[in-house]
């Protein structure tokens, strides 16, 4: 239909489409007998080919299912999105469907066949861009869309989106290292494309110059949030001439990856090198020793997309096109002030 594929479908195109009136679509959609077999045949085809859905017919129509849509799902934070998700997913007597689509055009496109395919109340998607023509489908098909942590920028103002005070928690954990004494302090950033990486990042700057203490861009070091590039990360940190005396690394993972790191060089995690994380995921407070991190409410970040998605799933308004929930810094044993600095 040319252009009506960025927008959403109405009678009128679909009456043009197949030749006949808008009264006769209209007959078509309340299941009036009075249309012969081959146009209601015809219309219905075309109804099912564009997604169409009435306006203000959802509430009546429901699914009964909600897509939970991530890049990647092997991470300890996506089960916990997961874990709010389906606690109000399952109160609600609606099912989860999670999927990945590994930011491939291919994996996209077979993700929003299959939505078409079997119908969706609403569609939350986490750490990851909105392009505009996926946007634009999911408009056609009358399915709300929740953001939770969106990728690139604030999203538009008609896609809610859900985060956490990101650059918050990398000011806290920042000021926390300079507090104990601590001046030459690393940083294992996230995937650059993530707006929640670029706040930490920016949360740790702007600590930084508050205390009058110079950046020094060697101690930026490159992460994705994983395991293998916090310990990638930390190697390069302490193989440094002047290593630092602590790292903040932007995921609970990747602080992991530098306890490997310090640990492989005979040094010993807040005794020689003080370390921070973020998330607080389960794990984090049974590491050795238990790591100091940043609180991201992860779950509860999953609960309220699943309420907000649910709620336009109804017709409802949403109050706050944007809202964020507050970080926590969670102090444990993997810190200390630098070994000249102790009494």
């Amino acid at each position: 239909m040319g252009a009506d594929d960025e927008r959403r479908v109405t009678i009128t195109a679909i009456a043009q489409e197949a030749g006949v009136s808008v009264p006769t679509v209209s007959r078509v959609l309340n299941g009036r007998s009075d249309v012969a077999p081959g146009t209601r045949e015809r219309v219905e085809e075309l109804l099912r080919h564009h997604g169409y859905r009435r306006r203000g017919s959802r509430a009546t129509r429901r699914a009964n299912l909600v897509d939970l849509v991530f890049n990647d799902l092997d991470s300890p934070w996506a089960v916990e999105i997961i874990r709010g998700v389906e606690d109000v997913s399952h109160a609600a007597g609606v099912g989860t469907v999670v999927s990945a689509i590994h930011r491939q055009s291919t994996s996209t496109r077979q993700w929003l066949q299959n939505l078409r395919a079997r119908a969706s109340d609403g569609v939350i998607v986490v750490t990851s861009h909105l392009s505009p023509p996926v946007h634009a489908q999911l408009r056609r098909l009358d399915v709300p869309v929740v953001l939770v942590d969106p990728a690139a920028g604030v999203p538009a103002t008609d896609v809610p989106s859900v985060g956490a005070t990101n650059w918050a928690g990398g000011l806290a954990a920042t000021e926390h290292l300079i507090g104990l004494g601590h001046r030459r302090i690393g940083f294992v950033t996230g995937p650059t494309h993530l707006l929640c990486s670029r706040a930490r990042l920016d949360g740790y700057r702007a600590a930084l110059e508050a205390a009058g203490v110079a950046l020094d861009e060697r101690l930026v070091q490159p992460g994705d949030f994983y395991h293998s590039s916090g310990f990638a990360a930390g190697a390069a940190l302490l193989d440094l001439d002047d290593p630092p005396t602590a790292i903040f690394a932007a995921s609970d993972q990747m602080a992991f990856g530098v306890y490997e790191a310090v640990r492989r060089r005979g040094l010993r995690v807040a005794d020689d090198v003080s370390v921070v994380g973020f998330d607080d995921l389960p794990e984090a407070r049974w590491a050795s020793p238990p790591l100091t991190t940043v609180r991201q409410p992860l779950a509860e970040m999953g609960r309220l997309a699943a309420r907000t998605v649910l709620r336009l799933s109804q017709g409802e308004e949403i109050e706050s096109p944007r809202v964020e929930l507050a970080t926590e810094l969670v102090v444990r044993d993997s810190c200390a002030a630098p070994a000249g600095e102790r009494h």
